[in-house]
């Protein structure tokens, strides 16, 4: 138990560190319960501005089992500051929850208040805590075009990868080619041979047809050299 509490307060301390006079100890004898305020745009501790610029805001309220982080998991609650409905705070704690048990057996409350603020961000819109049909609808409406941005996004990412790997798979074979040459079979010799011996009778043709013309050259001298000249 000793292991745990060390490690609990040590997290504590960290908590403090990052997010300052947004972190709470609520309970300071075991087990702890430590809350943090969270909101999608952190706008450093201006009161004002944050309120103009979160229209969704939580408070994590995490109970701290005397045996977390290695034997258990946090047990975690949400208490809604503003703009949300009990179905986005039931969505919200599902998200918590999912990342807590991915950090399983490790410090996880860092890990989760990001998730969490990362949903805050997600859907940081006024009226998700309005529970009239019409805004139903307008929520739905702006949460499918979100997915639908980001799947269209996704997909862009993914074909572009798809693109780079192919074109570094041309690359890889055109370098292995080059290293290891063409390989010699029956058919690669036969077609360098055909291609050798056409040369080598193009190039013998050639040297015939300037020898030829060479000796041509030479008995015409020879023949104006022996024509006997008119001065004695």
């Amino acid at each position: 138990m000793t292991d745990h509490l060390e490690e609990q307060e040590m997290e504590a301390e960290a908590l403090s560190a990052i997010f300052d006079t947004a972190f709470e100890i609520r309970s300071d004898d075991q087990p702890f319960v430590w809350a943090v305020k969270l909101v999608p745009v952190d706008c450093g501790g201006d009161e004002e501005e944050e309120e103009a610029a979160n229209h969704v805001m939580v408070t994590l309220v995490v109970k701290v089992p005397l045996n977390y982080p290695e034997e258990c998991l946090p047990e975690i609650d949400l208490e809604i500051i503003k703009g949300l409905s009990e179905d986005n705070k039931n969505e919200l704690l599902a998200v918590a929850n999912a990342e807590a048990e991915s950090n399983q057996g490790m410090p996880a409350i860092f890990a989760v208040c990001e998730a969490v603020r990362a949903w805050l961000a997600d859907n940081n819109v006024k009226g998700l805590d309005d529970a009239s049909m019409h805004a139903q609808m307008m929520r739905k409406a702006k949460e499918a075009e979100r997915k639908e941005a980001q799947a269209k996004q996704q997909f862009e990412a993914q074909k572009k990868k798809e693109e780079m790997s192919e074109a570094e798979k041309e690359e890889l074979a055109v370098r292995k080619r080059r290293e290891e040459g063409t390989p010699v079979t029956d058919e690669t010799f036969a077609e360098w041979w055909e291609k050798f011996t056409a040369e080598m009778e193009e190039k013998k043709d050639d040297e015939q047809s300037s020898s030829a013309e060479d000796k041509d050259k030479a008995a015409k001298n020879k023949e104006y050299e022996e024509r006997p000249s008119g001065f004695q």
